[in-house]
């Protein structure tokens, strides 16, 4: 989400563009491409249905809600082939890829597999369903210099996380990093990575020389990376960068990368290159700010190339949770403090020696 003044990166994009509604396309052998509607300005999520022998493993689900049914209705009846679901794989907890997951493993009869962390997080994340906001999510709004009307439009907002979701199942099978995994005659290998989720399982197949990225490498938008109220002294930007690193290390350049937003791309490194040097820049841009002190809300201008309105309680609530995530990078690294006023908000400043 930060904004960035580097040059983009060179990526190629080999195909004309994404299926039409209701139908797949093989982008490699036995790995198709469907492309699920969403209800928010980012309007798509890709997702990936891979041969698995008996039938199909599906990567990533859309989010809960009549449309995406209706679309996944026309994808079985428009298929020619009649093989079933034989298992579905979520990359992570966030609504868009986990949202149909409980009715598509009921419908078929077959197991979830996603990492421990995502299942657990989303079962507690669904928890809060109906519930009021609680003290500490209202304190970390006020901490952060939040108005009392965008406080308001938080507490009415809170609890609808799990409205989006169908019911998990009640157990699931474990992804672990590291682990190769079977799904037809290829064998794919879960690379495991965080900051943007807590343990976000991209799958890589160096037979086929294809990544299913996720959320954790996207061609044209940054990841949101975001400290929550739960954890509110949490640097989620750390494990990012980290991330970043591993996926260089590990997965080689010249993948097919299927992303679970835009096109489908090549050009892995020169990506991850890219967005270390935006974040970096957008770092830079927040330390030049922080000669005076300032609040959470007050770093939004160093940071995004958008304004912020308290109007759009997503758009405050993400970009409140990018800035923290940055003010708590930075403080890590002993480069920024932190104080609170009397009214309990907190400002935030370069370190000195």
């Amino acid at each position: 989400m930060t904004g960035s003044d580097e040059p983009k990166p060179t990526l190629t994009y080999p195909f004309e563009g994404p299926p039409p509604r209701g139908q797949a396309l093989e982008v490699a052998p036995g790995v198709h491409w469907i492309r699920m509607p969403l209800p928010y300005a980012l309007n798509h999520i890709n997702l990936w249905a891979l041969d698995d022998g008996e039938g199909w493993a599906i990567v990533d689900t859309g989010v809960r809600n009549e449309e995406t049914v209706l679309v996944w209705r026309e994808l079985f009846a428009n298929s020619p082939d009649e093989r079933p679901l034989t298992r579905v794989f979520v990359t992570h907890m966030h609504p868009d890829h986990v949202g149909m997951a409980g009715w598509l493993t009921r419908k078929f009869g077959v197991r979830l597999w996603m990492t421990r962390l995502e299942y657990l997080s989303c079962r507690v994340m669904v928890s809060d369903t109906g519930r009021e906001a609680p003290d500490d999510a209202i304190e970390f709004c006020r901490r952060a210099g939040w108005s009392a009307a965008a406080i308001e439009a938080y507490r009415a907002r809170f609890g609808n996380f799990g409205k989006h979701i169908h019911t998990l199942p009640d157990s699931y099978r474990r992804l672990c990093d590291g682990e190769e995994l079977r799904i037809g005659t290829n064998t794919w290998r879960v690379v495991v990575g965080s900051g943007h989720s807590p343990e976000h399982a991209c799958l890589y197949c160096p037979e086929l020389k294809v990544l299913i990225s996720g959320d954790q490498i996207l061609p044209r938008i940054s990841s949101n990376v975001s400290v929550h109220p739960t954890e509110p002294d949490a640097d989620p930007m750390s494990n990012w960068l980290e991330s970043l690193a591993k996926l260089r290390r590990e997965v080689p350049d010249d993948v097919l990368v299927l992303p679970a937003h835009n096109e489908c791309f090549r050009g892995l490194h020169a990506r991850i290159d890219a967005l270390e040097r935006g974040q970096e820049t957008s770092l830079r841009r927040l330390r030049r700010s922080l000669g005076e002190p300032k609040r959470v809300v007050d770093v939004f201008a160093a940071l995004f190339a958008r304004p912020i309105s308290d109007a759009d309680a997503p758009l405050l609530g993400m970009a409140t949770g990018e800035a923290v995530a940055c003010l708590n990078h930075l403080m890590q690294r002993g480069e920024a403090t932190r104080s609170l006023d009397a009214d309990g908000v907190a400002w935030y400043r370069l370190a000195t020696d």
